[in-house]
Order: structure tokens, then C-alpha cells, then sequence
């Protein structure tokens, strides 16, 4: 471990300050009109954001990335969470960190000119295709189909939750190319203008209102073999490497998140009076404060120690798991917390913490839920 820890450099604060003045200019005033409206400006913002070269942060110079390291990536994460819209801020997260960074990492130069670099532009919106109606977590079981044909492979099957499903140019995308089972699944890169491809419901959910979660159908669509992403029959193992960097992301937007809910609720209750005195002088609300400040900041500390085992090369599996099932469970009992301090202020819409109450129930279950987190870190541990 660094001797400086976190290890942030002035260029890591630089894009912090940067993804903050964005945030602050373009998202976060919106926040709550997004969400009534369950919509947004996904392509304006993407333009923007890929003006100002916000989209590839740790991609390939060659893909007009910056080439950065993992720290990078957190203060860009951290500096999105001022959005205080979870489902913006994950909409842009599933285009730079959980569709995308597999392509940089194994796709061939054609792929990455035809699909990364227009994402990294701007000009393009991904989405990651892989959970489906039945199967959950069970990536292995996965049912859509991808036929070989000529040169090309005939997709059928249907997906389900994926977040940017109705606005995506393209899909990175689980299918099963052989037998049942972990070895037969490939991922292929499938773009959603192919004869066949349709979008289904528009899931009303709980939280994150703001983005799409679809249902995608794939009716004998055909797309050419070259888009085959990495070997055949070797996807379960791209997708399970390609969890690592989704679900480390998902533990700092929940760190970040619990900040600052908890500053705003403090700042609530310091002005709030209730017995003559502000609501923050009563020793119950100090006492809670004080033992939710501890708890994130131990969840924030392992959170960046995944950062650091993912950034020095070696398998973070079992620090980002546990990264993620700390932070996730956290963050139901923070933003319980910082809602009850408000009281029936709480309840209501126009407030920040009542979006962020509904929103963070999300992170136990996308990504793999904690159910799965507890099954990798035990099995990582020996028992």
C-alpha cells in the first residue's frame, strides 16, 4: 500500500475538479425533473461529456482515450455522484465502465474504431446486454442464442434490466454459442439498428427513474462473425473479468453517495429545529452521525483498497467483492438514517435524500447481488 493513501496526484484532482464542474453545471441542476419525467438528454450529455474528453478515461490513446489509471476512474466516479441522480449518474457509468472497458481490453482495432471510439466521442450510447428473464445472476444459464450462418451469427433470445436498452446504438452482448453450461457463452458487439432487434417494456421501477431498464427481443437477427468479442465460447470468463471494474465503480458511486447524503442531512439538522433547539444538538442524532461517518469511511478505505489491488495488476476478485457487499449494505442504512432525520421532509419528492432512498436499494442487487458477493468472497477465502 502507497504511503499516501488514497495516492491522488494533481492530475487525478484535476479530473476531479473538472467531472465536478460538469456535474454541478449540467446535471445536477436537473436532478429532479429527470427523474419526474423518468428521462433525460442521454445524447446531449454524452456530446458534452465527449467534448471535454470525459469518456475515456482509462481507454487507449489510439480510441481517444486518456490512458489513465484506476484512481482516475474513482475521482471521475466520486465527481459524478454530485449529480445526486442515481440513475444518471449509472446510465454514464454503464457507457464508460461497465459496457465499454472489455472492448478496450480484448476487442480487435476494427471494433474499437467502429464501436469504442464513437462512444468515447460521444456520438455513440452502449449498453451491456447480459442479464435475462429467469436466469438473474445465473450468467451460466443464460438462453439467448447466437447461431453460426455463412459469416454470421442468427441471435435469438430475449434480455431483461438493461440500463440504456431503449437508447443504445449498441449492445454489448452474453449469448450462448455452444453447450450448456460456463463454456459455451461469447459475448458479440450487436448493433440495435439489425432487422429483428426491438425494445420491449420500459420497466417502472422503484428507483434510478430517471434512465431506461428494458426488455430487449432479438428475433433471427444477423450479424457478421468479426463481431465476435474476444474467442468463442470464452465470454463467461470476459464477462466475469469485466464484473471486476462494474462492481468497483458501483462500491465508490456508494461511498461518494453516502457522503453526501450524510452532509446534507447534518447540514438539514443543524438548521431544523424541533424542541426549541436544532434537531443536531440532540446527543441521539450526534451519536448517529458520528457512528455513520465511521462506518463510510471504513467502507470508503476498503473500497479504495480494491482501487489499489485493481490498479496493481493482481486479481482483485475478492477486495471488490467485498468492496461491494460492504458499501451496498451500507448504503440501506445510511440513506434510512439520513431520511428519518428529516422526518416527513423525507417523504417528500422535492427533497434529495427521498430519490436516494429509493434509488440506493439497487446496488445490493445489480452487478451481482450480495447474495452472490458472499458466495465469491467465501469461496476466495477457503470455506
Amino acid at each position: 500500500m502507497p504511503t499516501s493513501f488514497p495516492p491522488w496526484t494533481p492530475e487525478h484532482e484535476q479530473i476531479r475538479e473538472t467531472v465536478l464542474k460538469f456535474t454541478h453545471q449540467h446535471l445536477t441542476p436537473h436532478r429532479h425533473d429527470w427523474d419526474k419525467a423518468q428521462d433525460w438528454p442521454a445524447r446531449e450529455i454524452f456530446a458534452e461529456m465527449g467534448r471535454l474528453g470525459l469518456l475515456g478515461i482509462r481507454f487507449s490513446p489510439e480510441v481517444g482515450g486518456m490512458g489513465l489509471d484506476w484512481w482516475s476512474t474513482a475521482a471521475y466516479v466520486e465527481a459524478l455522484t454530485e449529480a445526486k441522480n442515481g440513475g444518471v449518474v449509472m446510465s454514464i457509468l454503464v457507457n464508460t465502465d461497465m459496457a465499454t472497458p472489455i472492448i478496450d481490453e480484448i476487442g480487435t482495432p476494427e471494433q474499437k474504431e467502429e464501436f469504442l471510439a464513437p462512444v468515447v466521442r460521444g456520438e455513440k450510447i452502449a449498453a451491456l446486454g447480459v442479464t435475462e428473464p429467469g436466469c438473474g445472476s445465473d450468467v451460466a444459464g443464460l438462453r439467448t442464442t447466437a447461431r453460426k450462418d455463412g459469416g454470421d451469427y442468427i441471435i435469438n433470445g430475449a434480455k431483461t434490466y438493461i440500463t440504456n436498452g431503449a437508447i443504445a446504438d449498441f449492445i454489448t452482448l452474453a449469448v450462448r454459442t455452444g453447450d450448456e453450461g460456463h463454456f459455451g457463452v461469447s459475448l458479440v458487439l450487436f448493433p440495435t439498428n439489425t432487422p429483428g432487434f426491438s425494445v420491449g417494456r420500459k420497466l417502472d421501477k422503484l428507483g434510478t427513474r430517471s434512465v431506461d431498464s428494458c426488455e430487449l427481443h432479438f428475433d433471427n437477427c444477423r450479424i457478421p462473425q468479426r463481431y465476435l468479442l474476444g474467442q468463442e465460447n470464452a465470454g463467461f470468463i470476459h464477462i466475469m473479468t469485466n464484473f471486476q471494474g462494474e462492481r468497483l465503480v458501483a462500491a465508490v458511486m456508494a461511498n461518494a453517495g453516502m457522503e453526501t447524503q450524510i452532509r446534507d442531512a447534518i447540514q438539514y439538522a443543524t438548521d431544523r429545529e424541533a424542541f426549541g433547539r436544532p434537531v443536531m444538538k440532540f446527543q441521539v442524532w450526534k451519536h448517529k452521525f458520528a457512528e455513520l461517518l465511521t462506518a463510510v469511511k471504513a467502507s470508503k478505505m476498503l473500497g479504495y483498497h480494491a482501487v489499489d489491488v485493481l490498479n496493481s495488476g493482481e486479481d482483485p476478485t475478492l477486495a471488490v467483492s467485498q468492496a461491494k457487499l460492504f458499501a451496498a449494505d451500507l448504503a440501506q442504512k445510511v440513506a434510512y438514517e439520513c431520511l428519518q432525520v428529516h422526518g416527513g421532509y423525507g417523504f417528500v419528492e422535492e427533497y434529495d435524500i427521498c430519490r436516494a432512498y429509493r434509488d440506493v436499494r439497487l446496488l445490493p442487487i445489480g452487478g451481482g447481488t450480495s447474495e452472490v458477493m458472499k458466495e465469491i468472497i467465501a469461496k476466495w477465502s477457503g470455506f
